[in-house]
């Protein structure tokens, strides 16, 4: 197959604008030349998004994610009916056998085609219809390197398995501080469960909720977890007597209290529950950025669940957000988005579902910290529009009945009045809203922004993701299976470089060191003598390969001996508190660490093949965890003088190969502090740029502003003057066909000798005749100012686009220049605090 050329590059890649369209001529209806570019800022006041079944709703929102992933935005997009899992299908190479898996062979059948052919076809589709919005294979590329995608499965191990049931542990001291976001965090905790037991409750009335919210609250804020087994037993018998006045038997009898303990104990009676402990946190952070500090769009896929499973999932979702959302720092970029598919029946008018307050506060208060709301539904009438005044974007599109319409037109007109104290609603015109809405077409979508002048008309592009409807369990398993299995490969094509560099010497050490520890087994612990420190080490140690900067602990495969099963093996622990300086960096901080090294084959410590991570003493006990035979030690790990000696060599080790890494940032003046996250550092980074971005457009767009005003105002008395010159020209020919025509009628009424009276009105048509050119100069001069003025106003805009462009691309997150410092502990100050005989 002939690859296309790649597009040269376009005027919409431009990070802050989100390319959504073309506009449509509102008198014509036919489409323009304008690209319809949205200003990703104007998303921090949030998008509501309607339309039915067929409108391209889904396409636009989908394009509008897409957009997102390009720019280096993160999201959380929350998927009830299984469309987004589309975002997955999209293929920078465009190949038939990359379609192949995903069509419809059903559909295919019916249009008389093998399924490859109609592979081939859609292929052929979406290759052409990409060119047509000028798109490309490479653009597709371009999202894929700028952020993951990933599709998360609570309850379900078809996608990433989320541990949903997590977020019962306390909050952080800071969320805890705040008593009012504390509040919140319990309300939605304890709404969302009683919802996932099937218990209707009332906040302030129902004396389920008020138990439970009590039980959350006196925990959390002593610092304690709640998992599910202690949350049942407090609730039997809760560690109070007292609800308010009452006693607690008056308020909530005991009897009463074990039914509700029984219906929450069902739930982890139920088969599927162990579902919802396995996966990753739900940690806000850690879905929008993956541990490199990448952005993601973590699709959040419920459609498999039943309603209250997804409320459950929806309302402690939604309230983990704002309670990452307030320990943001405020902003005026986007920082991240949240998108929810379908929000029929979790914000409706009247009723206050568990999901409807964390909504209404995102809602007020999410711009504030960079965070935008995009909601969309199809169903426009059981809607909060109150509750949506604080929206600053709606995409309208085809709607099915008038009853649709109406409901919509005079939401909107409401919220616009409600949202803007009531300056909104003179703008929107509703007769002319109502005669655009009744003309939208397929892909067609009204766009009214308060950002903007007056609402716009546009046709969505072309989706670069395959839209091939709702995705299935079992095909969000197979399409995350593709996703392992890729990782998989570049993990493996990684470890044969880093196997291939792998000194000789070291394998025979490494096999010298497995001899030896498979030469006996101990069923009873060795005799340790006095002098020795000796501790168990709580918890597996794994065997991946070590790395100077790694944060936890594990035995390097190469060089750890085999584990003898159901056994103790011993090792050499050290544990050692540094001190890393450096003026130019402004870095002065103290640290521990711990490594955990094997004997070497000549009965010597060696501390090259350790491993090494953070301070690991509150994992220490002097006593087994678990009932288990030990390994036999070799007979140096018993000498308490090696343990003099060991110390000091573990010293010289730390000065010579320790260091603390960071990262610092020039372009946008950020470095990682001491102690700090890399990824968390770069997805920091990544925000510090768009702030810094948007700060200096806006500066500049200030500057360049008296200057274009200026030119503006001179455009439009150019104009002015046009059409003076244009009506006194047209006066004036009036005036001389009058000359002209009474001079003639006057001699042709009978007069044969030409008069004094019709001599002078014939020199009077001369002279009109002549002032017709001097006016046509006129005009003529006129326009051609105007030409110079727009051209110059042209030039100007030009200009400001240019130097815009300039300012994005210095600050592109994705070019961004990270400097690494390596810094090294100051020799005097490396502290050994523990070297011990540890059991692993």
């Amino acid at each position: 197959m002939i690859q296309p050329t790649p597009l040269p590059a376009q005027p919409y890649e431009r990070l802050g604008s989100f390319y959504l369209g073309r506009q449509v001529d509102a008198a014509t209806g036919r489409e323009q030349a304008d690209l319809l570019l949205y200003d990703s800022r104007d998303l921090t006041t949030h998008a509501v998004c309607v339309g039915m079944t067929g409108s391209g709703k889904t396409g636009l929102c989908l394009s509008l994610l897409e957009e997102a992933a390009i720019d280096g935005i993160p999201a959380i997009a929350i998927d009830p009916k299984g469309d987004l899992g589309n975002l997955l299908l999209s293929f920078p190479e465009l190949r038939a056998e990359d379609f192949a898996p995903w069509i419809d062979p059903g559909e295919a059948a019916r249009k008389g085609m093998t399924p490859a052919a109609f592979a081939e076809r859609t292929a052929h589709d979406w290759r052409r219809g990409l060119a047509e919005w000028d798109q490309d294979g490479e653009r597709i590329r371009r999202l894929h390197d700028a952020a993951e995608l990933a599709i998360y499965t609570p309850g379900n191990e078809a996608g990433h398995p989320l541990s949903i049931l997590r977020s019962f542990c306390a909050p952080p001291a800071e969320l805890r501080a705040d008593a009012g976001a504390l509040r919140e965090r319990i309300a939605s905790s304890v709404s969302s469960l009683l919802s996932l037991a099937g218990i209707d409750a009332d906040p302030l009335r129902s004396r389920e909720h008020i138990l439970l919210s009590t039980l959350f609250d006196r925990a959390w804020n002593a610092g304690r977890d709640l998992d599910l087994p202690a949350l049942i037993q407090t609730i039997h018998k809760p560690p109070f007597d007292t609800v308010g006045v009452f006693d607690l038997e008056t308020f909530y009898p005991a009897k009463d209290r074990l039914q509700l303990a029984m219906s929450i104990n069902n739930l982890i009676a139920a088969p599927g529950f162990a579902a919802w402990m396995q996966g990753d946190a739900l940690d806000i952070q850690r879905l929008l950025f993956t541990p490199a500090g990448k952005p993601r769009i973590a699709i959040i896929s419920i459609a498999h669940l039943n309603d209250a499973e997804r409320m459950f999932v929806v309302t402690l979702l939604l309230g983990e957000i704002v309670a990452w959302m307030r320990r943001q720092s405020g902003t005026s970029s986007l920082r991240a988005l949240l998108y929810m598919d379908e929000i029929f029946g979790y914000f409706p008018p009247t009723a206050m579902p568990p999901s409807k307050p964390p909504l209404l506060t995102l809602m007020k208060q999410a711009r504030a910290f960079g965070l935008g709301v995009v909601l969309a539904t199809q169903n426009p009438v059981d809607l909060d529009y109150k509750g949506l005044s604080n929206a600053g974007t709606w995409f309208i599109g085809r709607l099915q009945t008038e009853r649709d319409k109406a409901r919509l037109i005079d939401g909107l007109l409401g919220a616009a009045g409600e949202g803007s104290g009531g300056t909104l609603e003179g703008r929107l015109d509703k007769p002319r809203i109502e005669g655009l809405l009744a003309g939208l077409g397929n892909r067609v979508f009204l766009m009214h922004n308060v950002h903007d002048v007056a609402p716009v008309l546009f046709r969505t592009r072309w989706a670069m993701s395959y839209l091939r409807g709702p995705m299935t369990v079992q095909e969000i398993a197979r399409i995350t299976a593709a996703q392992r299995s890729a990782a998989s490969v570049r993990i493996e094509a990684g470890s044969r470089r880093d196997a291939a560099h792998t000194p000789a010497l070291e394998s025979t050490a490494a096999a010298t060191i497995a001899g030896t520890a498979q030469k006996s087994r101990e069923t009873s612990k060795p005799v340790i003598p006095a002098g020795i420190e000796e501790y168990y080490l709580h918890g597996a140690v794994s065997t991946s390969a070590p790395a100077p900067e790694a944060g936890a602990i594990s035995v390097p495969a190469a060089h750890a001996a085999p584990p003898l099963a159901g056994t103790y093996q011993p090792r050499i622990l050290g544990v050692a508190r540094m001190h890393f300086v450096d003026t130019a960096a402004g870095v002065d901080a103290w640290e521990i660490r711990s490594w955990v090294a094997p004997l070497g084959a000549d009965g010597q410590s060696d501390w090259t093949q350790a491993d090494h991570g953070t301070d690991l003493r509150d994992q220490l006990s002097p006593e087994p965890p678990e009932d288990r035979g030990h390994a036999s030690a070799p007979a140096a790990l018993l000498r308490p003088q090696n343990y003099v000696r060991w110390r000091k060599t573990l010293a010289s080790h730390i000065h010579a190969n320790s260091t603390m890494t960071l990262f610092r940032c020039p372009q946008a003046g950020a470095s990682m502090a001491a102690g700090d996250d890399e990824g968390e550092f770069r997805a920091r980074l990544s925000h510090l740029l768009h702030e810094k971005r948007d700060t200096k457009v806006d500066r500049l767009r200030k500057k360049y502003a008296a200057r274009l005003t200026a030119l503006e105002d001179q455009v439009r008395r150019a104009n002015q003057r046009i059409e003076r010159e244009r009506s006194q020209l047209s006066q004036q020919k009036m005036q001389t066909v009058i000359s002209v025509g009474t001079s003639l009628v006057g001699m042709l009424l009978g007069r044969r000798k030409l008069g004094t009276t019709n001599a002078g009105r014939i020199g009077t048509a001369a002279r009109n005749a002549g002032r017709i050119g001097k006016e046509s100069d006129d005009v003529n001069r006129a326009e051609e100012s105007r030409e110079i003025l727009e051209r110059r106003l042209t030039e100007l805009r030009t200009e400001l686009e240019q130097e815009i462009d300039k300012i994005k691309t210095e600050l592109d997150p994705r070019h961004a220049q990270v400097q690494r410092i390596d810094i090294k502990p100051r020799k005097a100050d490396i502290e050994i605090l523990n070297l011990a005989l540890v059991w692993v």
